[in-house]
């Protein structure tokens, strides 16, 4: 009896170390996987949640320059700093070159950048229903009458084109 005892107690603490071992492989891994969901969860949330319609768009071959109006159309805000790292692409179709973001006034914007505004701005954050005006200066615009490309992308990867005749 006493050797079925031994055995028995022999058996339970192999479970017991098994259980822990068992517990302290699978619970980082189970905390790491939660957190990746829930960090996935946001981001994809936050793509949900941002929407952008371009509205009007106007260029000039004399002046190198050109204006875009966008609206945030989205259920988000999308922070200042994050429209400066936006990608604008601008030029002819299939001739047009990518800006680069400057803080100057748009009199003074240089070939090759661009510069940007949030209408009705309170809080820098460009809300839903506000407005951001863009501008941006580069030799790529072909001559009134000819297609204009433009194509806006945030960091987060939410893109816009859209394609316009110059005007004067």
């Amino acid at each position: 009896m006493s050797s079925e005892t031994f055995t028995t107690a022999m058996f339970l603490i192999a479970a017991i170390i098994s259980a822990g071992v068992l517990v302290n492989a699978v619970f980082p891994v189970v905390y790491t996987l939660a957190g990746t969901i829930s960090s996935s969860s946001h981001k994809v949330d936050e793509r949900l949640s941002t929407d952008v319609k371009i509205v009007t768009t106007y260029a000039s071959a004399d002046r190198d320059n050109a204006r875009i109006w966008l609206k945030n159309v989205g259920t988000g805000r999308i922070a200042d700093a994050e429209v400066r790292k936006a990608d604008v692409f601008l030029g002819a179709q299939g001739d047009f070159v990518r800006l680069t973001w400057k803080e100057k006034e748009p009199e003074t914007l240089m070939n090759g950048e661009w510069t940007h505004e949030i209408l009705e701005d309170a809080n820098n954050y460009w809300d839903p229903g506000e407005t951001l005006y863009i501008e941006g200066k580069t030799q790529k615009i072909p001559a009134r009458g000819e297609v204009v490309y433009f194509q806006f992308v945030l960091p987060t990867g939410l893109s816009r084109s859209t394609t316009f005749t110059a005007g004067t």
